[in-house]
């Protein structure tokens, strides 16, 4: 069985319907994997991270969706959310800051080479 780790980058303060629609296609694929029990992990990187704090919300169209994959988010990119403001949205959400990889002028990151070098899946959204 192949595990897959599935990032989301699109920017929910940019992209519009687009980066949207990407977030909810990162979501049923985590949704799908879940189902048929494969090991799956979503994370957040870039500006990605702003995504954690819109859909935590009970308003957001992707709530629900976001509550039934929550249990399989691996959290977020520590330095990104850092350097895009989405710290504090990432904790409110009760999301991990993911700082793996010391990488200067950051505070850390997710380092999404860990998952390749372990033989995963990447698909990013």
């Amino acid at each position: 069985m192949s595990k897959t780790a599935i990032v989301v980058f699109s920017d929910p303060k940019a992209g519009g319907e687009e980066a949207l629609g990407r977030f909810f296609n990162a979501m049923f694929l985590t949704l799908e994997l879940k189902e048929k029990r494969q090991e799956v992990e979503l994370s957040f990187q870039g500006a990605g991270t702003r995504w954690p704090a819109e859909a935590a919300n009970p308003a957001h169209p992707a709530n629900a969706l976001y509550k039934a994959v929550e249990d399989k988010i691996a959290g977020a990119c520590g330095g990104c959310a850092d350097v895009f403001g989405a710290t504090l949205g990432v904790k409110n959400a009760g999301l991990n800051l993911v700082r793996e990889r010391e990488i200067a002028g950051t505070t850390g990151i997710l380092d999404l080479s860990r998952y390749l070098d372990e033989g995963w899946r990447l698909v990013t959204f």
